[in-house]
């Protein structure tokens, strides 16, 4: 069997779908060919279900507090069993609306492994495996967007139970009394505030000097004071150097010889790109030393007419980078010349307790990029709709490029951490996508009482002229 597409895309996760909506959307007959189930690591063993937990963790702070707002409780417990139907429940959901949006734009769905066989000017993927049966299809064009998976440390087999990764946590049915997190940036803070939240003793292993890298540091400061206030021990600057099963615990040793008796490891040093099944060797496509596809700033690959996108190149592992890359390898195949993904200034969040989004420079990287520049921060400790919410830890803070008069110019970075900073970043993202200057954003309004308030209120110190503070 044969079947000849314009585009043939392989991994159906945040930038396989994509690609293939966008493609579809724009006239181009598609197909999309997913070995397992639409929606990618993503969907079901990444953004959709971690959050979800988090959401639980929440929840639970919320009742558990809630005497403070004068609303009597009893004290909650946690049945994570029916936790884990509900977050399946939303996977479900999604999964099917995304099935259902393929089939509305005619994307033809083959169930099964994609391998590239050729890659002349008709290229060729072979389908096996699936539901789909043993076939080929050709394409003017081929995206390959075949996600990633968890990284493992020597001496740490996963099994599932004692030693786990995001693949297995998100599933478990029970949560562990003690948990050590190996691994202390954006995935393990996240699953160190969930478990800690839910009532797991947690401690998190970081190698490097401080946690969540890349962060702004006085970002960092706030989440780090936050997670050892409600008992989270974290230990930076530490390499892990085994486990062993004492007294039916899983010993964990790190440092220098210093060791934590544990019920769970959960294994959160990055995720790797997965490219083992593509066939990448058999038509020439290298990867580089890190196992990524090289791509141009269209995502194409050496060979014209195939593309690679999300996980499997060395970009940030963010689902709507994916979406992002996606969009830009559909609209090169178009031939439309598209402006390629500016990833010093994408959009970051991070959902553990305080949150964390920022875009842009950090100060340090500011300077590095040789900018002279100035800075705001605002404290959420006074603000209003963060009193009332009851949750006054974070604040804002802004980088500007400073001017050659000595006032704020250009604005170079927003960074959150706070209540709902998450769902407060858009307006930051924009504004540094713009290249707007402070003069420009002060201007207009915020609503009050918001959180938002605060990133106006931060942006207004930088003209020289704010209200508070």
């Amino acid at each position: 069997m044969s079947d000849h597409f314009d585009v043939v895309v392989v991994g159906g996760g945040p930038a396989g779908y994509a690609a293939a909506l966008y493609g579809a959307a724009a006239g181009l007959n598609i197909a999309l060919i997913e070995k397992s189930r639409l929606g990618g690591t993503c969907l079901h063993v990444g953004c959709i279900p971690a959050k979800e937990l988090l959401e639980t963790a929440a929840v639970f702070r919320t009742v558990k507090h809630a005497s403070v707002f004068g609303v009597g409780t009893s004290e909650p417990t946690i049945d994570f069993g029916v936790t884990q139907v509900r977050k399946q429940g939303v996977i479900d959901t999604l999964t099917n609306g995304l099935a259902g949006l393929l089939k509305h734009r005619k994307v033809t769905v083959y169930d099964g492994v994609g391998v590239l066989a050729s890659t002349g000017e008709l290229k060729t993927v072979d389908v096996s495996g699936g539901s789909s049966g043993d076939l080929s299809v050709t394409g003017d064009s081929v995206v390959l967007a075949a996600g990633s998976v968890p990284r493992t440390i020597p001496g740490f087999d996963v099994d599932g139970t004692r030693i786990v990764t995001s693949d297995e946590l998100l599933s478990i049915q029970e949560l562990p009394a003690r948990a050590a997190v190996i691994g202390g940036g954006a995935i393990g803070i996240e699953f160190a505030s969930m478990m800690a939240d839910l009532g797991t003793s947690v401690t998190v292993l970081e190698a490097m000097p401080k946690i969540i890298p890349g962060v702004d540091p006085d970002a960092a400061r706030v989440v780090e004071r936050s997670l050892k206030k409600r008992g989270i021990d974290i230990r930076t600057g530490v390499m892990v150097s085994g486990q062993e099963v004492v007294d039916g615990a899983t010993r964990v040793s790190f440092g220098e010889g210093e060791s934590v008796d544990v019920d769970m490891v959960v294994l959160s040093i990055g995720r790797r790109p997965f490219a083992d099944m593509l066939g990448l060797d058999a038509v020439g496509i290298a990867l580089d030393e890190r196992g990524f596809i090289p791509v141009d700033a269209s995502c194409q690959t050496q060979t014209p007419g195939v593309y690679a996108v999300g996980d499997i190149i060395a970009t940030a592992q963010l689902a709507h980078i994916g979406f992002a890359e996606g969009m830009v390898a559909i609209r090169a195949i178009l031939g439309e010349d598209p402006k390629p993904v500016d990833y010093q200034n994408v959009p970051w969040c991070i959902y553990c307790h305080p949150e964390v989004a920022f875009a842009g420079h950090t100060e340090e990287s500011a300077k590095e990029a040789g900018f002279d520049v100035v800075t705001s921060t605002h404290k959420f400790a006074g603000n209003g709709r963060a009193m009332i919410v009851g949750e006054t830890e974070g604040l804002v803070k802004v980088i500007a490029e400073k001017d050659a008069d000595g006032t704020a110019g250009r604005m170079l970075g927003v960074h959150m951490v706070g209540p709902w900073v998450t769902e407060q970043l858009g307006q930051g993202y924009m504004a540094i996508n713009w290249e707007a200057t402070v003069d420009d954003v002060a201007h207009f309004i915020q609503p009050h009482p918001t959180m938002s308030e605060l990133f106006g209120e931060t942006v207004m110190a930088l003209t020289g002229r704010g209200l508070h503070g």
